[in-house]
């Protein structure tokens, strides 16, 4: 039976083979300049031991004997208890938004007096919600505890979908609106933490890839519960009208599963209520490899200031708000944009359903390839390519050929898996949880301007086509595209340089330094993955 010392050393052996990756230059550069002045900041400079990350206290003790076949076990149980929740939630969370697209065939538009891009501010509104909190409630996902913290948001946006059931006017539903892009600022970054606290690197980037999927399964339930309520009221007519009972029965859903998810998700391994003490602790060690502990609630001012100048950090940015502007269009205007293509309001509802399909189907297949053939980014960028196919059949199909533009879009849906790998990259590439929490900040305040900036596109003069509004979109994922190409150029690089550090003659590990709350640009011993 393998102790967790022979497992350890066998994950400090990948450390090594990576080492190997090191040119001869890497190492006489390394040799010649200090490691600060060839990017990475010396690991002693901020090593204190009196606030260690919050797993340290749990394997300070005596080590604990973790073969393979526990590790599996441990790792199904765990998936058992928090992949459900996290999935369910995000896909309510894609769901929730979108509910106003299905609105805007069901009649809001009239019953609210809508004119010109009073529809488009209304999409936009709630960005400028989700900017606003953006940054004080990935402060708070670090502060306070994690699940409880996360379940609060949960329950309020799901009660403040349901108020938008009752606005009378443009100025109501603005006002709901912002309120909910506060309420569901705290959901990626705080899944993001989810999944770097309780998973090792190789794990974590299939596991976003289940919970970001559920966007499409929220986009296949949510056409279906449109359609059946459209056509149900019209059928059997009701006291209210029918985009009023679409966000009321999301709404309260919503509500029910905050409620779930409070009583149910840890907030870290320290507190699982479905693990034993040992399970516990074995939980802990088998993410030790992460080199970034489960959580540190102390601001730290240079993690803060490393994350705002990380060039990898602004490439994820750039990348989150030129991509996100195709989204903020596409998520508010995909049923207007199905009906264009020739189809009636209530076929519009049913045929965005596909789309959801293909939308988990590309996030399942490029998550597990990139995990097994070790290089997300790249996959991901692959499906990025998929999605300009499908926009240059929108684009240049003849507007008779009503089946090849719906495949058009069917096809755009692969575009999430860049942004998604990027996601993923945020909990495996970025440690420190001061830096992590401010690089999700910042990744996220960038995806709410680029979805401000979406819907404005769509401009009501070019409606139904919206051919300039594909054109913006277009145009935009071929630059995402040449962005994930550099990030993936950058991640190699970094790693080159690291290896040349543990090259040189002389060098020592900290003991402990998975659990010191290190960036991982001042940890020599960090990895990127790819």
């Amino acid at each position: 039976m393998p102790s967790l010392e022979t497992r350890t050393s066998s994950a400090m052996s990948e450390v090594k083979h990576a080492s190997a990756t090191a040119s001869s230059a890497d190492i006489e550069k390394v040799a010649a300049d200090p490691p600060s002045e060839v990017g990475i900041d010396p690991i002693r400079k901020h090593v204190d031991s009196n606030d260690p990350d919050e797993a340290l206290k749990l394997v300070s003790g005596e080590a604990v004997v973790l073969t393979p076949e526990d590790e599996k076990k441990l790792l199904r149980k765990i998936d058992r208890h928090l992949m459900p929740l996290l999935c369910v939630v995000y896909g309510l969370n894609y769901l929730d938004k979108t509910t106003l697209s299905y609105a805007s065939i069901m009649g809001i538009k009239t019953d609210l007096n809508l004119k010109g891009q009073d529809y488009s501010w209304i999409a936009s509104i709630f960005y400028f919600g989700y900017l606003f909190w953006e940054w004080p409630t990935n402060r708070l996902l670090q502060r306070l505890p994690l699940a409880k913290y996360s379940a609060f948001n949960v329950i309020m946006w799901g009660l403040t979908l349901c108020c938008l059931a009752a606005v009378k006017n443009f100025g109501g539903a603005m006002t709901v609106r912002f309120f909910l892009g506060a309420f569901e600022a705290a959901v990626s970054p705080g899944f993001a933490l989810f999944t770097s606290q309780w998973y090792t690197k190789k794990e974590q980037g299939t596991r976003v890839g289940w919970w970001f999927s559920f966007n499409g399964w929220g986009q296949i339930v949510g056409g279906c519960v449109a359609y059946g309520i459209a056509v149900g009221t019209e059928a059997h007519p009701i006291a209210i009208k029918s985009w009023q009972l679409v966000f009321l029965v999301t709404g309260f859903f919503t509500a029910f599963m905050g409620v779930l998810f409070l009583y149910l998700m840890p907030d870290s391994q320290l507190n699982a209520r479905f693990l034993t003490q040992q399970e516990r602790i074995m939980a802990v060690e088998r993410i030790r490899i992460n080199q970034q502990g489960v959580g540190n609630k102390h601001f730290k001012w240079y993690q803060c200031q490393e994350a705002l100048t990380d060039p990898m950090i602004w490439a994820f940015v750039l990348y989150s708000v030129i991509s996100s502007i195709p989204n903020g269009g596409m998520s508010n205007y995909f049923s207007q944009l199905i009906v264009s293509f020739g189809f009636s309001e209530n076929e519009s509802l049913l045929l965005g359903a596909p789309g959801g399909a293909v939308q988990v189907m590309s996030l399942l297949i490029t998550g597990h390839l990139g995990d097994r053939f070790k290089n997300r980014i790249l996959f991901s960028a692959g499906g990025v390519l998929v999605s300009i196919l499908g926009l240059f059949l929108i684009l240049l199909l003849p507007l008779s050929n009503s089946g090849g533009r719906l495949a058009g879009y069917y096809l755009y849906q692969c575009v999430s898996t860049g942004f998604v790998a990027l996601l993923g990259l945020i909990s495996t590439n970025v440690a420190g949880w001061t830096k992590k929490t401010t690089a999700a900040a910042m990744y996220l305040i960038a995806y709410c301007v680029g979805n401000i900036i979406g819907p404005q596109a769509f401009q009501s003069t070019d409606a139904p086509r919206y051919r300039n509004a594909n054109i913006v979109v277009l145009v935009c994922m071929c630059v995402s595209f040449a962005i994930l190409i550099f990030i993936n150029f950058w991640c190699k690089r970094q790693n080159s340089i690291k290896a040349a550090i543990r090259a040189t003659p002389g060098y020592t590990k900290v003991d402990g330094q998975e659990f010191l709350d290190l960036t991982d640009r001042e940890n020599p011993e960090f990895i990127y993955t790819l």
